[in-house]
């Protein structure tokens, strides 16, 4: 069974950068897209970024493009994310994200514990 562990959140100034990590045991993480959200107190979950199986493709949403890079080392199970020029907007709950389907109809969501980034002067 595939589980999530993020790490490497803080409490940072703006401007400041943290890196986040993404470790996967019970499976290997090769075999899965993996993406980012965030969830900021009172707002929906969001996607912040995602990278395919292989590492060569990725996306980032308008609010993070150009700060924030997602990596992948798949010999070492983990998936990054390297975030710079941080802003006190980028404050929330980052998680690392897959799923897996079996029909359809059906599949299987994969949920880290979260990683708490605040970012404050």
């Amino acid at each position: 069974q595939l589980q999530l562990v993020e790490s490497g959140g803080g409490l940072v100034q703006p401007g400041g950068s943290l890196r986040l990590s993404c470790a996967a045991t019970g499976s290997t993480l090769d075999y899965y897209a993996i993406g980012w959200f965030r969830q900021a107190p009172g707002k929906e979950r969001e996607v912040v970024s995602c990278i395919t199986t292989n590492g060569h493709g990725t996306d980032y949403a308008d609010s993070v493009k150009g700060r924030f890079t997602i990596s992948r080392d798949n010999a070492k199970n983990m998936v990054h994310l390297q975030m710079n020029n941080l802003k006190p907007e980028d404050t929330a709950v980052y998680y690392c994200h897959t799923r897996t389907y079996t029909s359809v109809t059906s599949w299987d969501d994969y949920w880290g514990q979260g990683t708490q980034v605040t970012v404050s002067s």
